[in-house]
């Protein structure tokens, strides 16, 4: 293409300049156009704008680059995707390309419109690129996932002698694939003399998190000499999701002594961590902070789910209640609340509700519907939600949706009618729809059953320590012992080890672990007399110990003292011994209460006339004058 010669003229008294052909004097009302465009542009009206713009091609006029790089903003703040299309012709019916900058907004425009086809043949097309061409397209492919590509720029960008900046590094690292290739990045950023620039330093901490490496991640962060509050963000909340609360919150409490302010991002990793290690009184303290911030939608979802995660339904509602804004993922918070805390029929009541205020259900929504159903055993209201998922929701059931049905028979003792929903399922069950069909074997004590569960579990995972304890659990309540020994040897040659039962409770702001048969708490001397006093409170009351949940051939006395001694027990005296007036003894379990600690823990909140909250892996049991939540049904 032979490309025209433009001269620049510079009108008297004004910033303007517009460029002609020399054949052509410019148009004696240039500057009137040119101050017309400008204001249009202030102004944000687009579609005059871009008619003065087709007004001025007629009379030979050209802006300068200012205000078409405003015309070109305009038309990526209305989406107006064909007007900037038509900007981009105006620009290069000169028949020279567009000024380096003018090229790059367009590339940023195109990006922005996902037009990525077509920013890729600007770019390809431009004669010159400088580091932001090269960063927009890096981090156009970074958001498109297209991680190859993105590190195919990187490379060509040096080739081409380009030295990367903060901001594309920063797009780099979001690309990055495997920890090999963020180690490589990383050395890179160093060698640009980018290691020490917040920026850079945050969005490593972000990646770092990402995949988990969050000593690498926690090393950036405390090299660093100053930070600022996106980096405190970062590695709080790198902390807070891969599920080390404590840490998140560790530092969380740091920021603040540092004299930082938490924002929204904080609060939201603050919560989540609260949630985790389901510390309420620090979430407590957390929702306080929040307050400034009112009417915050994804505030006041984290603090739903914070409060409902915690057991702390009353609060859970009066934040629900107080919301003026809900959407799905705040109606699908509090059903799952209901529903996990024991309150299946109001977490359906609730349901209704969501749909009479015009919000569809979701995905999500659909669980916690169907495991208020499984726990409430409404066998054919499941069967009801489940079936009219697609054809009334247009939500097609997925694996945790079949898993809420398998529970739902299990629960209900219809053991064959779970293993044939499975056998009918139009995809491969996984190992939690067999360890679900597992679990209630348990309970309704089918051994041949429970067999063919576990073999189908350990095909998938060999060595799921959590399928060989429940089958030999299921064994030792048939008095099977040898089939336990059996298990145990299994065990033993795949290099399983049990996981020791653990509750924790906090009292004072610090958290205690109990593990079961372990006396090493500074106080157990007197735990133990606090609950050799419960278990005489209560056996006045009928309290006898179910050595059924024994899972060793011992003999009775030796039994009852294995009981005596569950992580539960120790916790819940070691809260009576530390209860606050009227509050409720909070108590959290990494494995399944057994039946005899839930019998204790019903009589012993009857007796002491207290709440026992205990949250185990599945749901939460709210024990108060002699009964539990979940109706002994579990």
């Amino acid at each position: 293409m032979i490309l025209r010669q433009w001269r620049s003229i510079r009108v008297p008294n004004e910033k303007l300049w517009f460029s002609s052909t020399p054949q052509r004097n410019p148009n004696p009302n240039h500057s009137q156009w040119l101050e017309n465009l400008s204001q249009l542009c202030h102004q944000k009206d687009l579609p005059k704008a871009v008619a003065t713009m087709v007004a001025m091609e007629d009379q030979h006029c050209r802006a300068d680059p200012i205000t078409y790089s405003s015309l070109i903003k305009l038309c990526i703040e209305k989406h107006a995707v064909n007007e900037g299309r038509r900007v981009h012709q105006h620009l290069l019916d000169d028949g020279q390309p567009p000024k380096l900058f003018l090229s790059n907004s367009l590339l940023s425009m195109y990006v922005k419109f996902n037009l990525f086809d077509d920013a890729r043949r600007l770019f390809d097309e431009m004669p010159e690129r400088n580091v932001v061409s090269w960063t927009t397209m890096i981090s156009a492919f970074a958001h498109l996932d297209s991680r190859e590509e993105a590190m195919k720029y990187l490379i060509a960008m040096h080739r081409e002698g380009i030295r990367p900046n903060m901001y594309t590094f920063s797009a780099v690292l979001r690309a990055c694939q495997t920890l090999r290739t963020l180690w490589s990045i990383h050395c890179c950023i160093i060698k640009c003399g980018l290691e020490l620039d917040v920026f850079v330093r945050s969005s490593l901490i972000d990646v770092y998190s990402k995949y988990g490496d969050l000593d690498y991640g926690y090393q950036v962060f405390d090299e660093m000499a100053t930070r600022d509050l996106v980096v405190w963000n970062s590695i709080i909340g790198g902390f807070a999701q891969s599920g080390d609360g404590y840490k998140a919150l560790e530092l969380f409490i740091g920021m603040k002594r540092a004299g930082f302010l938490a924002n929204q991002s904080t609060l939201t990793s603050g919560l989540r961590a609260c949630t985790g290690t389901v510390m309420l009184e620090m979430g407590r303290q957390v929702h306080v902070h929040v307050l400034k911030y009112d009417q915050d939608l994804i505030l006041n979802n984290a603090l739903l789910d914070m409060y409902c995660k915690c057991g702390s339904l009353a609060e859970a509602n009066a934040v629900f209640q107080r919301m003026k804004e809900r959407d799905v993922i705040s109606w699908s918070t509090m059903i799952s609340g209901l529903a996990q805390n024991g309150r299946s029929i109001e977490a359906l009541r609730l349901f209704n509700s969501m749909k009479a205020a015009g919000t569809k259900p979701n995905y999500i929504t659909m669980v916690g519907v169907l495991f208020a159903c499984s726990h409430a055993g409404l066998v054919e209201d499941g069967w009801y939600y489940f079936n009219s998922m697609a054809k009334v929701f247009g939500i097609e059931p997925g694996r945790e949706h079949y898993g809420c049905i398998v529970d739902l028979l299990g629960r209900a003792g219809k053991l064959e009618e779970a293993l044939n929903f499975i056998d009918a399922m139009g995809f491969q069950p996984d190992s939690v729809i067999w360890r679900t069909l597992l679990g209630a074997c348990r309970v309704h004590q089918n051994s041949s059953l429970a067999a063919h569960a576990a073999k189908e579990i350990l095909k998938l995972e060999p060595e799921d320590e959590g399928t060989y304890i429940l089958l030999s659990n299921i064994y030792a309540d048939s008095r099977r012992w040898s089939d336990v020994e059996q298990v145990r040897k299994a065990m033993q040659d795949q290099g399983v080890r049990k996981e020791p039962g653990r509750s924790w409770i906090e009292v004072g702001k610090k958290t205690h672990v109990f593990i079961v048969g372990d006396f090493s708490h500074p106080e157990m001397n007197s735990i133990s007399k606090e609950l050799n006093r419960l278990i005489g409170r209560i056996t006045e009351v009928g309290y006898v110990p179910d050595v059924k949940f024994v899972l060793h051939d011992l003999e009775r006395e030796q039994k009852e003292e294995s009981l005596r001694y569950h992580s539960e027990k120790l916790a819940i005296a070691f809260g009576m011994m530390n209860s606050m007036g009227g509050k409720p003894i909070r108590i959290m379990k990494n494995l399944r209460i057994c039946g005899d600690c839930h019998e204790f823990a019903k009589l012993a909140a009857k007796v002491e006339n207290k709440t026992i909250i205990i949250r185990d892996p599945v749901r939460f049991h709210h024990f108060q004058d002699g009964i539990c939540s979940c109706g002994d049904y579990w």
